[in-house]
């Protein structure tokens, strides 16, 4: 979870916009968690829009957000939010708290990677999607501490793209093991698990930080 400050907030309409003080990759549909704005700012909300100007209202006869675009304020998040209405204010001591969800890959993705034929439902179809959630996460979130700015949505590069299929395939592969091992009915012995290769972390870009 990331939890940004704010900078402003407004509410005309039964309409909130806020803005936070820095740059965040919060998205129209993405719900965020607003505190310490005071009533009726706080709460749980679906971002509606994210707006570059100032906020002036809805307009009366086609029920539109308005705005001024001579005033711009970057950062801002537009939610429904009942009460009377709240000139804009410069607020810095406001909390946004956001799950990041990447979708880089999708189950589809990794199945064609996987070469196998899965039905849906099934076990392992729904291991399909745990796999490739944890790896759009995993591979993000080690991107992001590796000092990288991505999409959440929009893998940067085909490089990532297949770094984080391979990352999700180990992860699926890895069904029945035991600790370091992948599960194996081989009277050859089993193979060593490893999901976090050294040609994965070379494909995410994570094997060192990124030049700042």
């Amino acid at each position: 979870m990331a939890t940004y400050l704010t900078a402003s907030k407004q509410l005309l309409g039964n309409y909130a916009c806020i803005s936070t003080l820095e740059p965040t990759d919060i998205q129209v549909g993405d719900s965020v968690v607003v505190g310490a704005l005071g009533a009726p700012f706080n709460g749980t909300f679906t971002v509606l829009k994210c707006p570059q100007y100032k906020y002036t209202g809805v307009d009366s006869e086609t029920g539109e957000w308005t705005f001024d675009a001579t005033i711009a304020i970057p950062n801002q998040l537009l939610y429904a939010c009942t009460g009377d209405d709240v000139e804009f204010a410069a607020i810095y001591t406001g909390t946004v708290a956001f799950t990041p969800t990447c979708t880089w890959i999708t189950a589809a993705n990794l199945v064609t990677y996987l070469g196998v034929s899965i039905t849906n439902p099934s076990d392992d179809y729904t291991l399909i999607t745990q796999a490739v959630s944890a790896g759009n996460q995993f591979c993000s979130r080690r991107r992001a501490e590796a000092g990288y700015n991505d999409s959440l949505t929009t893998s940067p590069s085909g490089d990532v793209t297949l770094g984080t299929l391979m990352y999700s395939a180990a992860l699926w592969r890895s069904r029945g093991s035991l600790e370091n091992v992948f599960a194996s009915f081989d009277g050859m012995g089993t193979a060593p698990q490893q999901s976090l290769t050294p040609i994965v972390k070379q494909l995410l870009g994570i094997d060192r930080p990124a030049v700042a």
